[in-house]
């Protein structure tokens, strides 16, 4: 059941590209594109339909041998900290394909690549081993390269030859950590259910654990390494921002989770009160930083940030709410951020800019945007945390399970999230409110096609806000387990460390 998650949208990504131009048309290549986005998105809601969440350890697992002599092998499964992101990048992917412009220039490239990097995505959470779980870490390298610096704006060069440079150091510091993890412990596969970390000294633990921080860090992106987010952000276009914030954010967050926490459980309680900190300043810089945007689309890049620290302050505290708290913050983060680039590229596209300096009365009835404002209102308060939306659960989930642990980075975390509602009380009262121009402001109206995708979004956000259960059900489990495994060293490792 996996694999078809994985080889259905890579297989069809090469098809589509390769099939004659006299064949298929533009048009009919989006339409087999998203055709194939919807069979694997219901394919993911079947596997999540027959997904027990009673159950911590890995399900509908596959193996097959693959290369013996390097410690390869073809490993996949899925448990509660994997499901949620499998379904998030499959609904994104599907938002993405059909909020794309339907005159996209040079489709039979651009529609192949948003498949590819699904199935590169679903591979890196399926995968079992660390050596597989790299391989399709770095299959989406290129294709969001090509995807940016095709398909973007004034500036694409620089910022796709940015994303490049600094998603290459990233895999590069994570192989360099699995390496050594194989090694350091006397391994023979690199499958991470046979590796022995005990066997490692702690000193060594915490090498490769930082050189894991680094590696995710840089992918998430925490600050300081967060320099190639804005631009990448900014300058896509509106449906692969969806997929770059939605979905490949989620890698970072989700491998430092499992082979960071998952992996390490000595060394991480050593540097969780550093990471604890790293999060708090993380989240409040890009706060105030978002305020003083001009730019709408890059306050919502930087507001990204800001969320990320929030899962940085849950995977440091360790505690079974808080961890839960991370995987849906992970989930909601990616339906409101996705939500939030859709409605500014609509801005964008209608009237022709995202300065807020020029934006004023979008919610006028008559000449204005005013479907597209009052969801942009939305979306502001659910990513503000208004009780109510899936925000709101997820950082209060995170807030509660983190303060007994880390009171300090906990309330920065909330003086942030405060913030967070002060440039979205900015964004929107600028582009919303206010008299329209009567001269410039006849704006074109609004499709239904461009409705759907930010309609789909935001009943999720406000179903799982009211249902909060359907949303937390899943990973309970799993992270509850994780957990387990940490408290019994916690008592200790401060002990061990010095006498190594």
């Amino acid at each position: 059941m996996l694999s078809f998650l994985i080889w259905i949208p890579i297989i069809s990504a090469v098809i589509i590209g390769f099939l004659p131009h006299k064949l298929v048309s533009p048009s009919r290549i989006r339409l087999v594109s998203l055709t194939i986005a919807a069979i694997v998105l219901g394919w993911n809601l079947l596997i999540l339909v027959k997904f027990d969440p009673s159950n911590s350890g890995m399900q509908f697992q596959e193996y097959l041998p693959w290369n013996e002599t390097l410690g390869l092998s073809y490993q996949l499964g899925v448990d509660g900290l994997s499901i949620l992101m499998l379904i998030l990048n499959s609904l994104l992917t599907w938002i993405a394909i059909y909020s794309s412009n339907k005159e996209t220039q040079r489709p039979r490239l651009f529609y192949p690549l948003i498949l590819f990097v699904s199935g590169g995505v679903a591979g890196a959470f399926l995968a079992e081993n660390l050596l597989l779980f790299f391989l399709f870490y770095e299959l989406e390298l290129i294709p969001f390269y090509l995807l940016i610096s095709i398909w973007g704006g004034e500036k694409r060069t620089y910022a796709g030859i940015k994303f490049l440079i600094y998603t290459a150091v990233s895999g590069a510091l994570i192989l360099a950590s699995f390496l050594g993890m194989v090694f350091l412990s006397g391994g023979t596969s690199f499958a991470w259910d046979s590796l022995s970390i005990q066997n490692i000294a702690p000193s060594a633990q915490l090498l490769l654990l930082g050189g894991i921080i680094l590696g995710f860090g840089i992918k998430i992106p925490l600050v300081p390494f967060h320099t190639w987010l804005p631009d990448a952000y900014v300058e896509a276009s509106a449906p692969i921002a969806i997929l770059l914030g939605g979905v490949l954010a989620k890698l970072g967050t989700y491998g430092l989770l499992r082979f960071g926490m998952g992996m390490f459980p000595q060394a991480w309680n050593v540097v969780a009160p550093t990471l604890a900190f790293w999060g708090a300043i993380s989240a409040i810089y890009a706060a105030v930083i978002a305020i003083a945007q001009k730019d709408i689309k890059r306050m919502v890049a930087y507001s990204s940030i800001g969320h990320m620290g929030y899962i940085l302050l849950a995977s440091a505290s360790s505690t079974a709410l808080a961890l839960v708290g991370a995987v849906a913050q992970m989930f909601s983060h990616g339906l409101i951020l996705a939500i939030l680039f859709h409605l500014v590229g609509v801005v964008e596209v209608k009237v022709g800019t995202r300065e807020l300096e020029k934006l004023n009365g979008l919610m006028s009835p008559i000449r204005g945007l005013p479907f597209i404002s009052a969801l942009l209102v939305l979306s502001g308060m659910a990513s503000a945390g208004i009780p109510g939306l899936t925000g709101f659960i997820a950082e209060f989930i995170v807030f509660q399970g983190s303060f007994s642990v880390f009171p300090i980075p906990t309330l920065l975390c909330i003086v942030s999230s405060g913030l967070t509602a002060v440039y979205f009380v900015i964004l929107l009262n600028r582009t919303c409110f206010g008299k329209l121009d009567n001269n410039l402001a006849y704006y074109p109206k609004v499709l239904w096609s461009e409705k759907v995708p930010a309609l789909v979004l935001a009943a999720l956000i406000i179903f799982l806000g009211v249902q909060p259960t359907w949303l937390v059900r899943w990973s309970e489990t799993t992270t509850t387990a994780m957990v387990a495994a940490i408290t019994p060293i916690e008592k200790t490792i401060v002990a061990q460390i010095p006498h190594n």
